[in-house]
């Protein structure tokens, strides 16, 4: 991960995260400067970044939004004071409401960013600045630190070039913390059609099978929040195997960029998770992410121990052979 320190300092009311990146001073400063790219880390994973206003100039207005899986929605606003390329900017940070205007019970923090050379690529140096104790501890309390840590480990994506990244890495399994699991798996098409082939029944069938000899029985999709979908598997001839299948409710659809459901076994009363999906398409090739939250610890490693991750590259080699192709 990015993050290599984090250190608070009530005597002199600032937090410092320290962070180490694989890519030149202005390629990490690109990433910071243009939204587009902020987009892709800032929020952590569960709640994207989406940056309504960008101005980057001194007294300019950054404003931007992060979307939970659940519908919670948090905004944020920066004004640009400080502005040295490729360097350091400084912002005036501030929570704020719907309408834009700051929410005075959160504290705001003035918050420097500085950049500098390493033998191996960049080191950052993020300094937030308060104006009382009881401000830093709300902060921290927040949950800031582990939420900083979780975002910023989504900053090697967006440095390196989408193919370099992950292209023949197969799909690939993070274990985030006790409950969160991220599964990403690069196919070569564009966002849009891969999007179709999550969501019409005609495509689906062609691929969302796991390991070869099954097929698809059932096939209900939701593409509205509310909305419930039913998806059936049974074995094909003499393939060994019983019969099942996953029903859940859509919570969130954004085509074709995001989608999240609930999914549980069908017929019983759970576990239940929480599926975040995730379309991102760079050159003509789209990178699928699944943000998989579980009740426990217990259940995240049950449903993992069943071959889930080698049921998906099966079903995702199969998408880029058959649909995307």
């Amino acid at each position: 991960m990015p993050v290599t320190d984090v250190t608070t300092d009530p005597e002199n009311l600032t937090l410092t995260i320290l962070a180490d990146f694989a890519a030149p001073v202005e390629r990490v400063w690109t990433a910071y400067s243009d939204p587009r790219q902020l987009e892709r880390f800032w929020g952590p994973p569960g709640w994207p970044a989406t940056f309504t206003a960008f101005d980057h100039t001194v007294g300019g207005i950054a404003q931007y939004r992060l979307d939970g899986p659940r519908g919670e929605k948090s905004s944020g606003r920066w004004e640009f004071t400080r502005i040295e390329a490729p360097t350091l900017f400084e912002v005036l940070d501030s929570f704020v409401d719907n309408a834009g205007e700051p929410i005075a019970e959160f504290p705001a923090m003035r918050m420097t960013l500085e950049f500098s050379p390493t033998a191996e690529g960049t080191r950052m140096v993020g300094t937030s600045h308060f104006e009382s104790a009881e401000a830093l501890e709300q902060v921290v309390a927040m949950g800031v630190i582990e939420g900083t840590k979780m975002a910023m480990s989504q900053l090697d994506t967006v440095l390196q070039d989408l193919r370099d990244y992950a292209q023949g890495k197969g799909t690939r399994i993070e274990l985030l913390d006790d409950t969160h699991v991220r599964i990403t798996r690069l196919v070569e098409g564009p966002r849009d059609l891969v999007w179709r082939a999550h969501y019409e029944p005609q495509l689906m069938r062609q691929w969302l099978l796991g390991p070869d000899g099954w097929e698809m029985t059932e096939c209900t999709v939701a593409t509205e929040p509310g909305q419930t979908y039913r998806s059936s598997w049974a074995p094909v001839g003499d393939t060994p195997g019983q019969a099942f299948g996953f029903e859940g409710e859509a919570l969130l659809v954004s085509a074709p960029r995001r989608a999240v459901t609930t999914e549980k076994m069908q017929g019983t009363d759970g576990p239940v998770t929480l599926n975040d999906l995730n379309l991102y398409e760079e050159d003509g090739a789209t990178l699928i992410t699944l943000l998989v939250e579980y009740p426990d610890l217990a259940t995240r490693d049950m449903i993992l121990a069943t071959g889930m991750v080698d049921g998906m590259e099966a079903s995702y080699a199969r998408m880029e052979d058959l649909v995307l192709a």
